[in-house]
């Protein structure tokens, strides 16, 4: 008997093992490209603040709260989008968030003041709405478990390149000057356009469900499908699934993923926002001499992002590497505070090395905890949540700076959620509560019995 069925599984080993490899060959590229563009829509508004104040008014405090509207057009939009993408399908629905998204980002270019700011903002929160739950939800569809990790974490790379490369890019287009436009009216309309003119690609690249990839041979659609399949079999065979997303809310454990998923965002969107302004204190900068400032936090996240992956990966215990990367940042944020503006620089560099690490080492924590049929929802309720952050940074930040001509008094909070989301990690939970992982490996085809 196993001699008979072994050919067979190696077949359907194969299958899955080439499926993998072709839908991370033909996805994953453009989702880090789609996530780059996405982040540089979203916070390109950080390199503009000083023209902001000087063509059109706009303070330091109405600057914050505009920046800040995003998060809040994004939280309340943005399980509705999830939903909405379950139900239409992943091709119709991420090629609209992109589309919309695009045309605000746009029409941001042609602001004359502080209401127009504040309404496109918020307009710009909601069209991106359930862009990042929704790649997620993607990854559940088609990868099995045991790879989406890698996947996601491909994926959040696109964050960090677009971090890196965002400044010097605002910094070179900002010198475009013709047609009635200020540089900074340029940078705004071609970031905006782009993402435009990339949803039509996505749109004829993308595909809802592996049964319509014609990329795939049969053998590899039936493989995928089974094996994902399987894996939520055996979920539900160790009544690891709860009813609805609204039902997890009443869990403690979905409420402290939110709470710490919060603190971290605090740190990374004061960061975006308010490091140009930093930068521009050290000296008489140039936008493009700001620009390639601004990248080198960045480009340090990212080697160190890549260097916890690999540490967590050899010594497991996820939870103590995102309370070091969250220790780390504390130290950095703490630090800015205590010398003159190049060393608040540096410090906001060591800083970077620690909210960037948790923030990619935070994510394989809930979803192993959630089941996945809901996972989709519960993981936008975590980044809708967490994502308010980015409302009350810039905004916190901005009536400080203009009530007290300094934003010491927020780093000081930075710091303090930094420690208290460290401690707060060691109360979560890994896995569905009386979950067999090894059990669960085995019974979705991942682990083999000899």
């Amino acid at each position: 008997m196993n001699d008979t069925l072994a050919p067979s599984a190696r077949n359907d080993g194969d299958a899955l093992a080439s499926a993998v490899a072709k839908v991370k060959r033909h996805v994953l590229p453009l989702f880090v490209i789609m996530f780059i563009v996405n982040y540089l829509d979203r916070v390109n508004i950080g390199f503009v603040r000083p023209h902001l104040e000087s063509d059109l008014g706009i303070s330091a405090a109405a600057f914050g709260f505009g920046a800040g509207l995003f998060f809040i057009g994004y939280a309340l939009f943005e399980v509705p989008s999830n939903m909405l993408l379950q139900k239409v399908g992943a091709r119709l629905w991420l090629t609209r968030i992109m589309f919309t998204w695009g045309l605000v980002a746009t029409a941001m270019a042609f602001v004359q003041n502080e209401t127009q700011f504040y309404v496109l903002r918020f307009l710009l929160g909601v069209a991106e709405a359930g862009f990042f739950p929704g790649v997620i939800y993607y990854f559940t569809r088609w990868l099995p478990a045991a790879e989406r990790g890698k996947a996601i974490a491909i994926f959040l790379s696109g964050s960090a390149v677009a971090s890196l490369i965002s400044g010097p890019l605002a910094g070179a287009l900002m010198q475009i000057q013709g047609l009635g436009l200020h540089g900074w009216q340029w940078m705004l309309f071609i970031e905006g356009m782009a993402s435009v003119a990339l949803c039509f690609f996505v749109f004829f690249w993308l595909d809802s469900n592996p049964q319509d990839a014609a990329w795939l041979s049969p053998a590899e659609q039936a493989a995928l499908v089974a094996t994902i399949d399987r894996e939520q079999q055996a979920r539900e065979a160790m009544g690891t699934v709860r009813t609805s997303a609204w039902s997890l809310l009443k869990d403690r454990q979905i409420l402290l993923f939110c709470l710490i998923y919060f603190c971290i965002q605090l740190t990374i969107y004061a960061a975006t926002f308010w490091l140009p302004s930093i930068i521009k204190r050290m000296g008489d900068l140039s936008d493009l001499q700001v620009g390639f400032f601004n990248s080198i936090p960045w480009l340090i996240s990212i080697l160190a992002m890549y260097a916890f992956a690999a540490g967590s990966a050899r010594w497991k215990y996820q939870q103590a590497w995102v309370a070091g990367a969250l220790i780390v940042a504390a130290i950095g944020m703490f630090m800015s505070t205590t010398g003159g503006p190049v060393f608040a620089f540096v410090a906001v560099c060591f800083a970077a090395i620690g909210f960037k690490s948790a923030s990619s080492l935070f994510w394989p924590i809930p979803q192993g905890y959630l089941d996945a049929r809901i996972a989709a929802a519960v993981i936008a309720l975590i980044n809708s949540i967490g994502n308010l952050g980015g409302f009350v940074a810039p905004t916190t930040f901005g009536l400080l700076e203009q009530q007290t001509g300094s934003i010491q008094g927020g780093l000081y909070g930075l710091a303090v959620t930094s420690v208290l989301a460290a401690i707060a990690i060691f109360f979560v939970r890994t896995r569905p509560k009386g979950a067999d992982f090894d059990a669960l490996q085995t019974a979705s085809g991942l682990r083999h019995t000899h």
